[in-house]
Order: structure tokens, then sequence, then C-alpha cells
């Protein structure tokens, strides 16, 4: 029985050793703001963080999670989560949402390591988030939105 620790909380879950994390957060403790949406880790609405790093939960298996900090949507609360919270509001980025979550644990991940992005690095950082209504512009915009507040 892997122990994981997701947002600060350590928990046994009893799962198969190849139990992909998506299902561990959703299924076993009810975690739902991580989304399915391929399953193949092509679109990027299951991102969560590992040990700081944006990955997609629908390919990592249990057996690779124990002793390794994961934390998802629900334990956002950074400086820097805040900020890209705040931005993604203000300039009213969401349209239907379900990738959102995604996006904005993708978001934070890339301003947490580079805090001035440029568009060309926001692209390549988000390019492994599918939005089927096409908000790209809006979500680049975001970013940067909150890599300036951030700055100031």
């Amino acid at each position: 029985m892997p122990e994981l620790k997701i947002n600060g909380e350590v928990h046994a879950v009893d799962v198969d050793a190849d139990t992909p994390l998506l299902w561990i957060l959703r299924d076993e403790l009810g975690l739902t703001g991580t989304k399915y949406g391929c399953g193949i880790a092509q679109c990027g609405a299951c991102t969560v963080h590992l040990d700081g790093q944006a990955i997609r939960s629908c390919s990592m298996p249990a057996q690779a999670l124990e002793n390794r900090d994961i934390l998802t949507i629900e334990g956002l609360d950074s400086r820097v989560a805040r900020a890209v919270q705040e931005a993604w509001i203000r300039l009213d980025v969401v349209q239907c949402g379900y990738c959102q979550s995604g996006q904005i644990m993708s978001a934070v991940a890339l301003l947490e390591s580079n805090p001035a992005p440029s568009d060309d690095e926001i692209d390549s950082a988000m390019s492994g988030n599918i939005c089927r209504c096409a908000t790209y512009q809006r979500i680049r915009a975001a970013i940067h939105a909150a890599a300036d507040t951030l700055a100031a």
C-alpha cells in the first residue's frame, strides 16, 4: 500500500502499482479538480506538479510516486498561484473551463521557473495543454499579467 504525499498530506492508498495518479486523485481521494481528458498524456487536462514540475497524472503510475511531493489544483496556494488565478479571473480566460485546472497548473510551474517568460517560452511551456475553446490568446495574456503582478 503506497503512501503518497499530496498537497502536503500523506495518504495511504490501496491501489495496484500501475494505477495512474489521475485515478488515485479522483477515485480514491475525491480530488476531482484534476480532469481526465485523453488518458495518453497529450491534452494536459490532468496536469499536476510532481516535485515542482508539471506532469501528466494520467500516465504516472503509483509505483513512481512514493517519497515525492504531489500538488494538485486543490492544494495550489503560493504567491505565484494566486497571481495566476487572479489574472485568469481578471482577463476572463475561462470559457467552458474543463481544461483550466491543467492550464493553471502548467502556468504556475512555468512562472515558478521563469518569472518573465516571452511569448515563445509561454507557447512552449503550454503547448501540451489543449483548450477545445481555443482561449490560447487569453491564456498567454493572463500569464503575462501574472508575471507583471509578481514583478511589481
